[in-house]
């Protein structure tokens, strides 16, 4: 299952205008802002797939009974320039545990290039919802790595994927590459192209870069 939030208006629109724009994304704590944003609304769209369990507690006037979330949840993000976004998760699901995965481009040639993945932190997802960000799926390798590595820390009881823009081409990838009905891709956007670098177009640029500053 594949939701395009895209499909509905919503402020998260707005905030990916201004994540596009050449001129607003100069402001890098203005890019790591909205893109903390977009995590939170996302995460809010997600947490009505979650379970719950009614509990009773005690106000100061009296019992109320509310449905309390169930579901224990790991957050995990592709470093570095998934940070942000795994911030504005964090800040919806406050008692998550947390995993991340250093994964990079290991270039051959100016146009070739493999996934590596560096690092991985990780607690056991085993029976856990998984919820795995990265503001951009370009060729969908980094993605399919980063949840295989995870999920030899056991089964989750489901997945979440998360991007701010995909491409066609990394959508598809994924659904060749992770056969399994217990996983959900969220996307702001979908973009058409690729670049021969595998750059999503028109895209927004290097969401690391952007956040962060360059890299040398």
């Amino acid at each position: 299952m594949i939701y395009n939030l895209s499909n509905t208006n919503s402020i998260i629109s707005q905030y990916l205008s201004e994540m596009r724009d050449e001129k607003i994304q100069k402001d890098s704590f203005r890019f790591r802002a909205n893109m903390e944003r977009v995590g939170v609304l996302i995460a809010y769209e997600i947490s009505k797939t979650l379970s719950y369990k009614k509990e009773e507690l005690k106000t100061p006037l009296g019992i109320a009974s509310e449905n309390i979330l169930s579901d224990k949840i790991v957050l995990s993000t592709i470093l570095r320039a998934g940070l942000p976004l795994n911030k504005g998760f964090l800040n919806v699901f406050d008692k998550a545990e947390n995993a991340f995965v250093s994964a990079f481009r290991k270039y051959h040639s100016p146009t070739d290039f493999e996934i590596k993945i560096e690092y991985i932190s990780a607690p056991s997802v085993k029976d856990k919802i998984l919820i795995l960000s990265d503001p951009m799926l370009a060729t969908g390798a980094s993605m399919v790595m980063a949840y295989k590595a995870l999920i030899k820390k056991g089964a989750p009881k489901h997945t979440h994927i998360v991007a701010l823009l995909a491409s066609k081409e990394g959508l598809e990838y994924l659904k060749k590459n992770i056969n399994n009905d217990d996983v959900t891709v969220w996307v702001a956007a979908i973009d058409d192209e690729l670049t021969v670098q595998s750059y999503i177009v028109p895209g927004l640029g290097d969401a690391g870069d952007l956040a962060f500053g360059e890299k040398e």
